[in-house]
């Protein structure tokens, strides 16, 4: 049944690109028609939830409005010819061949082994790089299981679910149709990493100006690294004083220790420039969901608006698109729309100082500014706004921050010289960059204004608590940079012809720029870390099918809690791991834990505040509290217990 449902949504995506953009080439009206499909199956069922919940009910109703818009994209369809297959094509799929094709099977075995992985025994394995925001991720999606809309905080009930979820409403509809948890984690994950590796080839197709130059921009963007390298071999070439730390030493660290990759070492290297494929798109799954949409977003504001493609490529339905596709980012990724926002700002002011139809593109802009504006502020101020300014000054999501997490305290006190920090962390390609923006080339700069005001913007200003996710708004500019060093690379290239040094000095220079990037999908290919023991299993799947939709659970806050990411049941306080960059302040919360945990008589009001079905009682609250479980098993009906945990029943009234 998901499967189906999928391919309803697909096909209707790619009937609708089909429609009204039939000069775009055939692989980007593919690959755009399959990323409009997903846009629409993360939407549709969340806007008919509104009135009927997360039900099955919702999904199928949800395809009358997508019946609705492929009809209507048919009525408006642009009658030009469409753009048949030729030899450009014919380039770009071999290289989608050599680049895409093995990308996107190293990323569906590293979704298989760190989304959930069930070894002999029944436990539930998870990667390095998703031990952390997994079970977060989990609880959401099976939370989200027939919930009313709009939905609360699975770990913190009572507060409206702000972060964006509709990347983890996706793989709830394929939860609701029969999929494995498992499974609906893996299909849309691996699914839409493929569509970013697809769309940033495209995307470098129309802003590169070299064949080569495609595939070398997308493996300077997803094959990302720096000189951390050198910190872990800085001796490898002999011994130290004590007879330690060989080659192999070094290299068996790397792929043993917990993030002693030379992408992610924070301390005490301050080597923060994380691979997007181990470190963001595998992990985190709202982000890979906003990179899957904001690809296409970059892809039509440069195709509609770029001087040199929009009499070709652009039109005003490609303007509308880009309005209704960006204004639905926020509920999707908040960062990736502020993002397209900012880069769409850049490239306005370029236009406007150096466009011949300065008039015409300013209408371009306002047409698309205008229909992202009316989509987007609903999100914002019901959803984003509610999050950002809840928690007051001591908690504040925005705030005035120089440099990123070179700058730790927000104090100024820069723990790296300024420009060190990012030759350090990117590499090579950094300087490529400085060199490249030099040169009077008005295609780099135009590109490179859109990526400047998302620096500066990321550079002087936290949007979160943690000042580190910022780096969701300053790996897309280097999205867009990553196209100009490719092509500054070129240039180079041509210029080095007849020096017989150049292949030695290419393949040099290609073992700096992607060592620290293969070292680090090494260690996530091999890393494997155990989440829940199969007995903490099956206390979730209990839960899970014995006890009521909507029950409150009364539990420790570990990040790792079986009731609320296997079982999809509410409980009354999660991990400060999520909460506090979420902007909550929960020692109200976490202080009514431990006082009924410890004394369950003298505080039964607790469970009456928060309107307690379950108490459970694992490992993790015996280590974290002095639980009295003679005063629970007096109080409280015992109906699971295995080895892990114990779950008690909360009598009604």
């Amino acid at each position: 049944m998901a499967g189906v449902y999928l391919a309803v949504y697909l096909a209707c995506g790619v009937l609708m690109v089909r429609w009204l953009l039939p000069r775009h080439s055939p692989m980007a009206r593919v690959w755009l028609g399959a990323s409009l499909g997903l846009l629409l199956m993360m939407w549709l069922p969340a806007l008919c939830a509104f009135a009927l919940d997360f039900t099955l009910a919702a999904h199928w109703v949800a395809l009358i409005p997508l019946a609705l818009a492929t009809g209507g994209c048919f009525l408006l369809r642009d009658r030009r010819s469409v753009s048949r297959w030729d030899e450009r094509e014919t380039q770009l799929l071999k290289q989608c061949l050599w680049v895409v094709l093995p990308l996107t099977i190293l990323s569906g075995y590293l979704q298989y082994t760190h989304m959930v992985r069930v070894d002999a025994a029944g436990n539930w394995n998870v990667g390095q790089s998703t031990y952390g925001d997994l079970p977060m991720h989990m609880s959401f999606i099976t939370g989200l299981k027939n919930a009313a809309f709009p939905p609360d905080y699975p770990f913190y009930p009572g507060q409206q679910l702000s972060y964006p979820f509709l990347m983890d409403s996706l793989s709830t509809s394929f939860y609701l149709m029969g999929c494995s948890l498992q499974l609906a984690l893996i299909l849309p994950g691996t699914l839409m990493m493929a569509l970013c590796y697809l769309g940033v080839m495209i995307l470098a197709r129309e802003m590169t100006l070299g064949k080569k130059t495609v595939v070398l921009a997308a493996l300077l963007f997803f094959l990302n690294g720096g000189l951390g390298f050198l910190y872990d071999f800085d001796q490898a070439a002999g011994r130290e004083a004590d007879g330690t730390l060989t080659l192999v030493d070094r290299v068996e660290n790397i792929l043993t220790g917990y993030y002693k990759t030379p992408t992610n070492q924070p301390d005490p290297n301050n080597l923060r420039w994380s691979n997007v494929i181990a470190d963001l798109m595998i992990p985190q799954r709202t982000l890979l969901g906003g990179w899957c949409m904001v690809i296409p977003c970059f892809y039509l504001l440069y195709t509609c608006f770029d001087p040199g493609k929009r009499e070709t490529l652009g039109s005003v339905r490609g303007e509308v698109l880009l309005g209704v596709w960006g204004g639905a980012l926020p509920l999707i990724h908040t960062h990736s729309f502020v993002a397209l926002a900012l880069c769409s700002v850049g490239m306005l002011v370029y236009d406007m100082l150096h466009d011949e139809e300065r008039g015409a593109q300013f209408r371009r802009y306002l047409r698309y500014g205008a229909i992202a504006a009316v989509l987007s502020v609903p999100q914002l101020v019901l959803f984003t706004f509610a999050q950002v300014f809840q928690g007051g000054e001591s908690n504040s999501f925005i705030k005035l921050w120089f440099n990123w997490v070179n700058n730790p305290y927000g104090n100024g006190e820069l723990r790296d010289f300024y420009l060190w920090f990012y030759v350090k962390n990117i590499g090579l390609p950094v300087i490529a960059l400085i060199l490249a923006v030099i040169e009077r080339d008005r295609h780099t700069r135009r590109i490179f204004s859109g990526a400047a005001v998302i620096i500066i913007v990321a550079e002087l200003i936290r949007f979160q608590p943690n000042p580190y996710d910022n780096n969701k708004l300053l790996y897309l500019a280097w999205l867009l940079c990553c196209m100009i060093v490719a092509n500054w690379c070129r240039s180079v290239w041509h210029r080095m012809k007849g020096m017989r040094a150049r292949p030695v000095m290419a393949a040099a220079a290609a073992v700096v720029v992607f060592l620290s990037a293969g070292l680090t999908l090494w260690r996530e290919c091999v890393s494997s870390y155990q989440a829940f023991n199969h007995y903490a299993v099956e206390a979730g799947e209990y839960a899970r099918d014995n006890t009521e939709e909507g029950s409150v659970f009364l539990s420790g806050t570990q990040h790792l809690n079986p009731v609320s990411s296997i079982g999809g049941r509410t409980t009354v306080c999660g991990p400060d791991l999520w909460l506090y960059y979420h902007g909550f302040d929960t020692d109200e919360r976490k202080e009514d834990i431990e006082a009924f945990l410890t004394d369950p008589a003298g505080n039964a009001s607790v469970l009456a505040k928060y309107d307690v079905d379950y108490i459970y009682v694992s490992s993790y609250e015996r280590s974290d509290y002095a639980v009295d479980e003679a005063a629970l098993d007096e109080l409280f009906d015992v109906v699971f217990e295995n080895y892990e945990a114990t779950i008690y029943k909360v009598p009604e009234g």
